[in-house]
């Protein structure tokens, strides 16, 4: 499974990005192909996994649910 951040630079949330890479890459480890950090603007967090959209802000940002996501898709 491929994980894309895409962040918006200009906002500031380069560091929000980073802390959720890692909290991705430390639970799930080698069952992840990557946990890619994507450059973007105009307000933009969004996640997702293989393609397909997990969390888009302005939904309430939530890494367990994030994380949760993720484990659903890989026990699937």
């Amino acid at each position: 499974m491929k994980i894309e951040i895409e962040y918006c630079v200009p906002c500031g949330y380069l560091d929000r990005a980073i802390d959720a890479q890692r909290t991705l890459l430390s639970t799930f480890g080698g069952q992840v192909e990557s946990v890619a950090l994507v450059t973007g603007d105009k307000g933009v967090f969004r996640f997702t996994a293989d393609g397909e959209e997990i969390y888009s802000k302005p939904a309430d940002f939530d890494i367990t649910q994030i994380v949760e996501s993720v484990k659903a898709r890989l026990t699937a």
